[in-house]
């Protein structure tokens, strides 16, 4: 069974959102809505968005990432991914393939050099698919929380 890949359209920010939920728990609906507004906005197109995958058959996305591309003094330009989330209710190995191979295809097309993927929390269990695909290390995200730089209302601590 085959999968398509497409940007998320708006109408379809509800159905993604128990995917996303996986990648970052917690989050609201309203939250997310919100984040998704910005992200696919047309105006952003060409360089960030939300990527979704869905299998031809079904109408709800099972797997997506958030991606923009950015110029890296290293490496030139870069297609930086993150929230990458798989889910299928048997096997979720050909949901990640697939994620896979459209974050190569989307590089090639927005110009970029490399993929720098961010696993954040419970995203640390696709790193055996991306290692699988040739993502390597190439160092280290550390984190550091600043209590006065969400208020309650974001509806997610940290964003």
């Amino acid at each position: 069974m085959g999968f398509i890949c497409e940007n998320l359209n708006l109408n379809q920010a509800d159905a993604a959102f128990p995917l996303v939920r996986e990648a970052v728990p917690g989050l609201t609906l309203k939250a997310w809505r919100a984040f998704a507004r910005h992200q696919a906005s047309p105006r952003r197109a060409a360089n960030a968005g939300i990527m979704v995958i869905r299998r031809r058959a079904r109408p709800h996305p099972c797997g997506l990432f958030v991606y923009r591309r950015e110029q890296d003094l290293s490496h030139g330009p870069i297609l930086v991914a993150e929230h990458v989330v798989a889910v299928d209710v048997l096997d979720a190995r050909p949901a990640m393939q697939a994620l896979l191979h459209e974050m190569e295809d989307l590089a090639r097309r927005l110009g970029c050099t490399a993929i720098r993927t961010v696993l954040l929390g419970s995203e640390v269990l696709a790193a055996d698919r991306m290692a699988e695909a040739g993502h390597v290390p190439e160092g280290e995200t550390l984190w550091k929380q600043l209590p006065e730089a969400c208020s309650a209302s974001c509806g997610h601590p940290g964003l």
